[in-house]
């Protein structure tokens, strides 16, 4: 069988699961390059070859039929509806990689505007001190440790699990000497202020668990997805707690979810939070909030 059949076969198997044709289509050739260890250029140029004839090239590593049966594995799993970035055990995020687990949110494209945010934020502060309130995967801290070469980081969780692989992403980038990783909630009991605060909270409302995707509802840790009946839960104790953890004139970064702005700004309005503005993403959405401490 030719790999392209064989890629073939297995987006027929992801899409009798529910995932969209071209999505699987993604997946399924994605899922046998890893397997292979090629990049996309040599799968177009190889995937009309017999995978008999390409699985003899490393045969005396791995078996006949060694291949078949590890992306028969993996389109199983995914099949399961288990997201990609756990399969692969990695995530790319603000044009890097990032190593993911179970026990950590997948980072997502609309994250990086708190980037932005803060970065701006950032501007004219020499050494600024900036605090991740629920790191998870640390895809903020070590991306901001990253792009603010004169910033001193502290991350926070209350997952041990999270502030693990937290840890080896910020080894992984050369940024572990930067980054003080925590274990505390909302960064109670730590000292100091900080210039910037930034958090990605959970902010899903529990009603509207239903509606998610099965990758989202299915895998993601509940605890970095769903904040109360209104989904506000967790905000509420970010804004008081950066009236007290930010300097004077320091700033709070912070994703909220869809429909939510109105609801947020109060929030952030009542904890005595200043200069409220929001940032749209690429659909319009309001999606990241930002507030400074008068």
């Amino acid at each position: 069988m030719r790999l392209r059949d064989l890629a073939d076969g297995a987006r027929r198997r992801l899409e009798a699961a529910g995932i969209p044709r071209t999505e699987a289509a993604l997946d399924a050739e994605l899922l046998a390059r890893d397997v292979l260890g090629w990049d996309r250029a040599t799968w177009i140029a190889r995937r009309d070859e017999d995978e008999q004839a390409v699985e003899a090239e490393t045969v005396a590593a791995r078996g006949v039929g060694a291949f078949r049966a590890a992306v028969d594995a993996l389109v199983g799993r995914r099949a399961r509806r288990e997201p990609m970035a756990y399969i692969r055990g990695t995530q790319e995020f603000y044009g890097r990689e990032f190593l993911v687990g179970p026990g950590v949110l997948i980072p997502r494209p609309e994250t990086e505007l708190v980037v932005d945010e803060a970065k701006s934020a950032a501007m004219g502060r020499r050494t600024p001190r900036l605090g991740d309130i629920g790191t998870g995967s640390g895809c903020l801290a070590v991306t901001l440790a990253l792009e603010l070469p004169s910033a001193t980081v502290v991350a926070s969780d209350s997952s041990a699990e999270a502030l693990t692989i937290a840890r080896g992403n910020a080894a992984a980038h050369g940024v572990g000497g930067r980054i003080t990783f925590v274990e505390t909630s909302y960064l109670a009991g730590i000292a100091g202020t900080f210039d910037i605060i930034v958090s990605n909270p959970p902010y899903v409302r529990e009603a509207d668990r239903a509606t998610l995707a099965p990758e989202v509802r299915d895998y993601e840790p509940e605890a970095a997805l769903f904040a109360g009946p209104d989904g506000l839960r967790d905000i509420r104790v970010i804004a008081q707690a950066a009236t007290t953890a930010l300097k004077p004139g320091g700033v709070l970064v912070m994703e909220i979810g869809m429909g939510q702005a109105q609801a947020v700004m109060d929030v952030l309005g009542s904890a005595g939070l200043a200069e409220l503005t929001l940032r749209h993403d690429l659909q319009g959405i309001p999606r990241v909030a930002v507030a400074q401490r008068p």
